[in-house]
């Protein structure tokens, strides 16, 4: 009788941690409207399974780097990047892209520590969802940047066009 009470436990216990990890739409769409818009993906902005109208916001701001002040953004301060082949107000990093380039999604955004609110701005992208820009530029994370201290994606080719930190003025930081 006690293995039946131990096996059934061990049961539950796997259901609910796997209940717990699931970032499929399915349990997304099962989430009350109040969960759903403030849901927060894994670089701080909206997740995409939020909706594009969520009352998520988001924080741009500096830090030190080797390359000078950059711009960094969300709880975990990570490097945002631009991309050389975005023209005018659009995303061109769709599909594959935005599963190594994430673009740093929120309903709004706000500035501080040096970064300059009159900067920032949002649009949006093909699938409804509000990408925040700075100076102009959409920005992304790079999936490969692990903490605040990284910067792996500075001056990488992909998909493309090159990838670039920018500075509190908005400018792109061309070490190359």
């Amino acid at each position: 009788m006690r293995n039946v009470y131990a096996l059934a436990l061990a049961g539950v216990l796997t259901a609910a941690v796997a209940g717990c990890g699931s970032s499929s739409k399915n349990s997304a769409s099962t989430a009350t409207p109040a969960a759903s818009t403030s849901a927060q993906g894994p670089y701080g902005g909206a997740s995409k399974s939020a909706a594009a109208t969520s009352a998520t916001a988001v924080v741009v701001t500096t830090k030190h780097s080797k390359v000078g002040t950059i711009l960094a953004a969300g709880p975990k301060h990570k490097t945002v990047y631009l991309f050389e082949a975005d023209k005018g107000p659009s995303s061109s990093c769709t599909g594959t892209c935005e599963h190594a380039w994430p673009p740093l999604t929120a309903a709004s955004a706000t500035a501080s520590a040096g970064a300059q609110q009159a900067h920032i701005s949002t649009i949006t992208r093909p699938d409804g969802v509000k990408q925040v820009t700075y100076n102009g530029h959409p920005l992304y994370f790079f999936a490969r940047d692990g903490d605040a201290g990284d910067a792996y994606g500075q001056g990488v080719k992909a998909f493309g066009a090159s990838w670039y930190v920018l500075t509190p003025a908005g400018q792109k930081i061309d070490t190359d």
